[in-house]
């Protein structure tokens, strides 16, 4: 085998290691921050032993890193390059197939036909106090990183605390990733309750990829 035919084995081996739906969750869980694999496991309801063999085919592609904490074993992205090739698959199969074309119109649109936010429109609202940032993920992730001046309301609690929203400002609602249902069932409930929310075109792994400031709470 020469050294082209060699590189473009190895460039397979990145591309079969994506070809799975679950491994593909298990990267847009880990773009939320380091993870251990029985919590991992149990974000995309898998076996600990099924996980584990998905996050070493993605740690054999480079896709992933992990460490040893005494007898765990944490996952975290290889690097924000991870993001960038995921947004890169998510939008030729956007522009290409049929299917997914199909579901966004379905699903998605029936939530929130309206166009999304922004990362550069968001940040100029933000600077001039107009909207107010919800991150609608679990606490853990909140606490890891998330969009500076957000406030966090997991999807489950939202009907429960509206009362800790501006009625008088709108809501930017975030998640994520862009297909992440969290931001579009929470824009869907908001508007039913008569408030002004849109949701960021992404999420927040693709906030930190593209180099945009963040904020932690742990």
């Amino acid at each position: 085998m020469g050294p082209k035919q060699a590189i473009l084995a190895e460039f397979a081996g990145v591309a079969r290691a994506l070809g799975h739906a679950h491994r593909l969750e298990l990267l847009e869980h880990l773009g939320q921050g380091e993870r251990g694999v029985d919590a991992l496991a149990a974000r995309v309801g898998l076996s600990l032993a099924n996980a584990s063999q998905h996050l070493q085919q993605l740690r054999r592609a480079g896709l992933v890193a992990n460490r040893r904490d005494g007898k765990f074993i944490y996952y975290r992205l290889a690097d924000d390059g991870v993001t960038d090739l995921l947004t890169a698959l998510r939008r030729q199969s956007e522009r290409n197939l049929a299917e997914v074309d199909r579901i966004r119109r379905g699903y998605f649109a029936e939530r929130d036909s309206f166009e999304p936010v922004s990362r550069e429109d968001l940040l100029e609202r933000v600077a001039s106090g107009l909207v107010t940032v919800l991150d609608v993920r679990p606490s853990d992730e909140f606490g890891q990183g998330h969009l500076p001046g957000a406030i966090n309301i997991p999807l489950v609690e939202l009907q429960n605390r509206l009362a800790e929203l501006d009625p008088d400002r709108e809501v930017i609602a975030y998640c994520r990733g862009a297909y992440c249902v969290f931001a579009f069932e929470a824009v869907a409930a908001l508007r039913a309750q008569g408030r002004k929310a849109r949701r960021l075109v992404d999420g927040f792994p693709e906030w930190k990829a593209a180099g945009l400031p963040l904020a932690t709470s742990i």
